[in-house]
């Protein structure tokens, strides 16, 4: 299937997540030429913030960040890991801020996992088992889902199992016994540990589950590839919305600390050809003036100086724990680059935070005792090995980061400096949290902005 009068362009993070690309998506979304927005890969665990220039805001989870303007749909694609009574919340905090149909512009893949409060107890009591070694989680089961579907596909729920109840209980209590069976010897280190396993024991619960989430499945029900492959051919613009970023990625992160998903044009373009779709992306990287992540896991430039840029949608409570902020690291920004794919252009939010007195400068490379030359790249393996990943993450674990002198003096210098590292130019920035502060920088006017 062609696509002759569609245009696609995916938004994929540069960093740890965080990047900017809830922003950009509505970005995209306000010409009136995006009709659909897909999700692609990760699950409930995103967080994209959106604030309109009328002040409304939210935090997109699993819903496309285009969500504010009506006539915009949301496609979860099939790596997409569903949780619905997590959409049902996330409905209601929509609704309370004017949008009531977002429900019925949500296309759900039928192939779509599906995350159950046994995922999330699961995946909740493994994380405190680690202790000090900890991966960093959302606490939300995502990484627990496709962990156990790999290793019992057989019992891997389905969206498209929910509207048949019978069916739909008796994977959910093949999920809780062998979750249960799995940490019937592990203690956990306090009430809300306790409790979580409690959770794994409650026979009833997943009936009182699947009851609690009918509205989800009445709403959204179960879409099959033809009828999601016939939305995204529609003439217009598709986005394709990515989660986390690839420094994230769980083949191209630092391992252990990354996620269940891939971030990647190649992501990107396996959903469209499952759909029977033979089209052109076009493929954006997304970044931030500076670095961030939430929680365990390197960080090479991390400064607590930094704190001083405000952050008034990230914080350090919740399961991911400490948010930390970087400075801008031309190698890792290199590895991203090798990592995601091939990209047409940069989109760089937060531009207006290098005006601020944080002082922001660029690292430029690495040192570390056990290597006499200087690091300005990263080892990168295009095959799938975890135990190179892993030895990448105590690699930056002990690296010393070196600087440029002279603090970055201008968002144009900045600029400037990226596009010599990446050899891409930089499309579009943004200068504040809304639509209203972003602004076009180089590049043609074109369809696909």
């Amino acid at each position: 299937m062609a696509s002759g009068l569609t245009r696609y362009l995916s938004l994929l993070g540069l960093g740890f997540g965080d990047c900017g690309k809830g922003l950009f998506t509505d970005h995209l979304c306000d010409d009136g030429a995006t009709h659909t927005v897909v999700r692609f890969n990760g699950g409930a665990q995103a967080g994209h913030n959106v604030v309109r220039p009328d002040g409304r805001h939210h935090t997109f989870s699993q819903f496309g960040a285009g969500s504010f303007h009506h006539g915009v749909a949301t496609v979860l694609a099939s790596p997409v890991v569903v949780h619905p009574t997590g959409l049902l919340a996330e409905n209601e905090y929509l609704r309370r801020a004017g949008m009531v149909d977002a429900m019925s512009r949500l296309w759900i893949d039928a192939r779509c996992k599906v995350t159950t409060p046994f995922h999330q107890a699961a995946g909740r009591l493994r994380e405190w088992a680690r202790g000090p070694q900890a991966h960093g989680s959302c606490g939300v089961g995502v990484g627990e889902t496709v962990r156990h579907a790999l290793a019992h596909p057989e019992a891997a729920l389905r969206y498209g199992d929910l509207p048949h109840r019978a069916h739909a209980l008796g994977k959910l209590d093949a999920i809780r016994t062998a979750l249960q069976q799995e940490f019937a010897e592990v203690t956990p280190g306090d009430k809300a540990g306790f409790a979580e396993r409690a959770l794994l024991g409650d026979a009833d619960l997943a009936a009182r589950w699947l009851d609690a989430l009918q509205p989800c499945i009445a709403q959204s029900p179960p879409a099959e590839g033809a009828a999601i492959a016939q939305r995204l051919t529609l003439p217009g613009r598709v986005v394709f919305e990515g989660a986390q970023g690839v420094l994230l990625d769980e083949w191209h992160g630092f391992h252990p600390h990354t996620t269940w998903s891939s971030i990647s044009t190649h992501a990107v373009d396996a959903v469209l050809s499952d759909l029977g779709i033979d089209a052109r992306v076009q493929h954006l990287g997304v970044l931030r003036s500076y670095l961030t992540r939430h929680g365990a896991g390197p960080l090479p430039t991390a400064d607590l100086a930094l704190d001083a840029l405000a952050e008034p949608h990230n914080a350090d409570a919740g399961w991911q724990g400490r948010f930390r902020r970087g400075h801008p690291d031309a190698v890792l920004l290199r590895y991203a680059l090798k990592s995601v794919g091939p990209l047409d252009g940069l989109l760089v939010s937060h531009l207006d935070a290098i005006d601020t007195a944080a002082g922001l400068h660029w690292c430029e490379s690495y040192e570390t005792a056990d290597v006499e030359t200087s690091l300005t790249t990263l080892p990168w393996q295009p095959a799938p090995d975890l135990a190179h990943q892993q030895a990448l993450t105590a690699l930056l674990q002990r690296v010393t980061p070196r600087y440029e002198r002279q603090r970055i003096a201008s968002a144009l210098q900045w600029i400037d400096r990226a596009q010599t590292i990446s050899g891409l130019q930089v499309l579009l920035g943004s200068f504040g949290p809304t639509t209203a502060h972003v602004q076009r920088l180089s590049g043609p006017v074109s369809w696909w902005l």
